[in-house]
């Protein structure tokens, strides 16, 4: 696959918010794993408000403006993946019982990386996220950001929120298998 106009295609105003998103990551894995005070988790909260944000507008601005792109279709959920699991891992190192988010997030991506790579060598890919992965993603940040905004929040709430999250996973990663093997209509030829 060779991208004519690499410009147009990469130099967007969406891209660049996704890659903005990725250069958040480092900010918040320090502001958060240093944090002290109330502050410093308010901070990081903000981090992750203003990345979320910019998810939300790139996609906006991708759709109204058409600068929907074959990069734009990997790098904001690039940016989306790994700002979910490094949010979910450094929760896990403040609230251990949040590893087995992590794990179930690194699971239903790997089997996503590993099932989008193959039908990418057959020259095909899923042309949007499942709504179950949309659902599955927002209720991940808001009781993710919550447990940054109120890290002093009762292991008894912080087990809830890890049982609600992972339902959504579970409910995620079997519409994206179903998705796969049954090769949905939402698998489509790159070029359509």
């Amino acid at each position: 696959m060779i991208i004519k106009d690499w410009k147009k295609e990469i130099l967007t105003i969406p891209n660049l918010l996704s890659l903005f998103r990725l250069l958040l990551i480092p900010v918040y894995v320090v502001i958060y794993l240093k944090a002290t005070e109330p502050a410093h988790y308010i901070v990081a909260g903000l981090i992750l408000a203003v990345s979320c944000l910019t998810d939300m507008i790139d996609g906006m601005i991708a759709r109204h403006f058409n600068m929907i792109s074959k990069v734009g279709k990997i790098l904001d959920p690039l940016a989306d993946k790994a700002t979910q699991f490094t949010l979910t891992v450094c929760l896990a190192i403040k609230h251990p019982v949040l590893w087995i988010i992590a794990g179930l997030i690194f699971l239903k991506e790997s089997f996503q990386l590993i099932a989008g790579f193959i039908f990418l060598r057959k020259g095909k890919m899923l042309t949007r996220a499942l709504m179950s992965g949309k659902i599955c993603t927002t209720v991940l940040f808001v009781s993710l950001i919550l447990l940054v905004l109120i890290p002093s929040l009762d292991e008894t709430v912080i087990t809830i929120f890890t049982i609600v999250d992972c339902l959504f996973l579970l409910i995620a990663f079997a519409d994206y298998i179903r998705t796969y093997v049954k090769q949905s209509s939402i698998i489509q030829n790159i070029d359509e």
